[in-house]
């Protein structure tokens, strides 16, 4: 007895072998420009929470694992931590801060992305004058399951010489 194969489920088979091979899955392709524009503005956004002062707003751009790493102090790790790090950094006398960035990366995946910039920070002295500080700044930002981007890593560090040390020269490099 012959068997034969109706057209249908050899479509059908067929069709569901075409699509199995399809390379990667199913969704669409990041679009790396626009997933680094949203990081761009949401750094601007934060340094704008930051001029004004808002512990709350500053603190819903930091994902909940998030470490600091800032000058002069061990590294904190975990959201609760670096908001009684940034309520210490804004109840500082004559605190001010604001950071621009300068470039922002994000990875070919669109999950991951990093922004490197300048900032300037000013707080009141020990003599009540105040000091401004000027320096670079990097952020490892993580793409969250609701597709809005956090603040992974945050990491900056003066252009001045730290107190007591002299600059290097060209030759001690």
């Amino acid at each position: 007895m012959k068997t034969i194969i109706k057209p249908s489920i050899l479509l059908s088979v067929t069709m569901l072998i075409i699509l199995s091979c399809k390379p990667g899955n199913n969704e669409s392709p990041v679009n790396i420009e626009i997933e680094k524009e949203k990081i761009r503005q949401a750094d601007i956004a934060w340094s704008k929470a930051a001029e004004m002062l808002d512990l709350e707003a500053i603190m819903s751009f930091y994902a909940d694992d998030v470490v600091v790493m800032l000058p002069n102090m061990p590294v904190v790790v975990g959201k609760e931590a670096a908001r009684e790090l940034n309520r210490s950094m804004l109840d500082t006398p004559g605190y001010s801060a604001k950071w621009e960035p300068e470039k922002v990366e994000v990875a070919s995946s669109g999950d991951i992305g990093y922004v490197r910039g300048s900032y300037v920070l000013t707080i009141n002295g020990a003599n009540g004058v105040p000091v401004t500080d000027k320096g670079k700044y990097i952020e490892i930002w993580k793409k969250q399951a609701d597709g809005e981007w956090k603040v992974a890593v945050e990491m900056f560090n003066s252009n001045l010489p730290a107190q007591g040390l002299e600059p290097l020269d060209d030759e001690s490099k």
